[in-house]
């Protein structure tokens, strides 16, 4: 595994690149967000690490511009910043993962080979997922229902892709965390609600019936209103 890590924090990079490098993982890094945008658009690495708050470009503005210019390597935000809106504007960036500093280096380890495996899974086939009047292209990365486009961001669409993979079963709270995030659900963050709420306020309130449904104390279910 190759990896980039983008942090102002000299000590913290020195430890970062002992731990990883003990485990076999290359490292290279940069030290402000302009010249760590720079490498990730030009280097081959199989998942970037990147601080929020650096000099030059944050970590947010990173992330959306390696999106927009079309890099697909996943990216792990790690931040001092832990309340539930930081994540939810990383991940509306283009972030695939969130770790709060401090955290544990096993943790932060699990969760760059679990990046890594879902990069190499490659992009996902041509194909299109069907539900009642919702129609979802998995290639052109669009949905529609009742013919009506609606946009969704990405991390929107991915949970929007699971619950129609899964339609008619109910999904919990934890599935969804390590299917859809990667990540080992956290009973202390709000991020799933606040994406449900996100997905029903496009695809369910304009239309006359609801199809995202939530079964309390189990998760969440779609399917059409009887």
């Amino acid at each position: 595994m190759k990896v980039l890590i983008i942090e102002d924090e000299v000590k913290t990079v020195q430890s970062l690149k002992k731990g990883l490098e003990e485990h076999q993982i290359q490292v290279e890094f940069a030290h402000d967000g302009h010249t760590g945008r720079q490498m990730a658009a030009s280097g081959n690495f199989d998942v970037i690490i990147s601080d929020v708050v650096m000099p030059k470009l944050s970590g947010f503005e990173l992330v959306r511009s390696l999106r927009e210019a079309g890099t697909a390597t996943p990216i792990l935000l790690l931040t001092a910043m832990g309340a539930t809106d930081d994540k939810v504007t990383g991940f509306e960036a283009g972030a695939d993962d969130y770790l709060v500093k401090p955290f544990e280096f096993k943790e932060l380890l699990v969760r760059l080979r679990a990046l890594a495996r879902r990069g190499k899974e490659g992009a996902a086939p041509k194909t299109i997922l069907q539900f009642a009047d919702l129609e979802m292209n998995l290639d052109a990365k669009t949905c529609h229902r009742n013919g009506k486009k609606i946009d969704l961001t990405p991390k929107e669409f991915a949970l929007m892709e699971y619950l129609i993979r899964n339609q008619g079963r109910v999904v919990s709270k934890t599935e969804i965390a390590e299917k859809v995030w990667d990540i080992n659900f956290d009973t202390g963050t709000n991020v799933i609600e606040v994406y449900v709420s996100y997905l029903r306020n496009k695809l369910d309130r304009p239309f006359d019936k609801k199809l995202i449904h939530t079964m309390f104390g189990l998760g969440y279910v779609l399917k059409e209103e009887e």
